[in-house]
């Protein structure tokens, strides 16, 4: 498993925008000098080696470095920080594919969709027939074999709530001819088909979109008012902003599986069709 660090970078925004910008690098780094890896809550002194005040840092390598040098000083950094994050090192789950992470439709953001969508239908108690969500909701890819607490608070770690829309069809309609002119995000419940950049089929389910039919519509808090430009709340006829975290609702699905003895597993469908 390689060694992991991110990097978040909150963007000031100008005042006509009502929602925060992020941008997020994930960077492999190699460890071949000393032999780290990344930890579980379970293998710190394998993964990253041992101190000795009076020996120095062994690294997993067997390679012994004096504390008076660079290696020791951040390896003791490191190790000091692990019980603090312990708890973030608990194998939570297990994934039997890797699923990379796209900035485009792909069966990891098709997994998270899935999950808002199911969530919203279960905590508003109205069936679902669209979910909105943005690419940008998930951050990082979902690793092969065990997958740690900390790899899902990784994918989603802003505090972003699940929100239960009623929206009318045609201004549904005019949310996804927004996305045609710019990017389509993560969608659910839909199947569009684009031609030369014009929206030209969109299907709900097994039935064409209706401009006067009032639909259920699960989001997230972020896209409400200017996140990736997406202003749901003013194309909607009621927000009910529900009190639960993504990162939350993703937590129970996952649990659910474990429990239930399944893998993670994302689906490979295409909601926008681009001829």
């Amino acid at each position: 498993m390689k060694l992991r660090i991110l990097f978040i970078a909150l963007m000031a925004t100008c005042c006509v925008v009502r929602a925060q910008t992020y941008s997020w690098k994930t960077d492999a780094i190699d460890g071949h000098i000393t032999d780290c890896t990344a930890t579980r809550a379970d293998n710190v002194p394998q993964a990253l080696g041992h101190i000795d005040q009076q020996k120095g840092y062994t690294a997993p390598s067997g390679k012994v470095y004096p504390m008076s040098s660079a290696t020791a000083k951040v390896a003791g950094i490191v190790i000091d920080a692990q019980p603090k994050i312990a708890h973030l090192k608990q194998v939570v789950a297990y994934s039997a594919e890797e699923m990379t992470l796209l900035k485009a439709e792909c069966p990891l953001v098709n997994w998270f969709v899935d999950i808002v969508g199911q969530k919203v239908e279960e905590l508003s108690g109205q069936k679902i027939d669209v979910t909105i969500c943005n690419l940008g909701g998930v951050r990082t890819s979902m690793p092969k074999g065990d997958v740690l607490l900390d790899d899902i608070q990784s994918m989603f770690p802003f505090r972003n709530y699940l929100v239960h829309l009623r929206m009318k069809g045609s201004s549904l309609r005019g949310v996804f001819e927004a996305m045609a002119k710019r990017r389509f995000e993560a969608l659910g419940g839909v199947t569009i088909e684009v031609t030369g950049g014009e929206i030209t089929s969109i299907m709900v389910g097994d039935q064409p979109l209706d401009d006067e039919k009032i639909y259920n519509v699960a989001t997230i808090s972020f896209l409400l008012n200017g996140g990736d430009h997406l202003f749901l709340a003013d194309a909607s006829l009621e927000v009910n902003n529900l009190d639960k975290l993504i990162f939350d609702a993703v937590m129970e699905h996952v649990n659910a599986l474990t429990a239930e003895g399944k893998p993670i597993a994302g689906t490979d469908v295409r909601h926008v069709i681009i001829k």
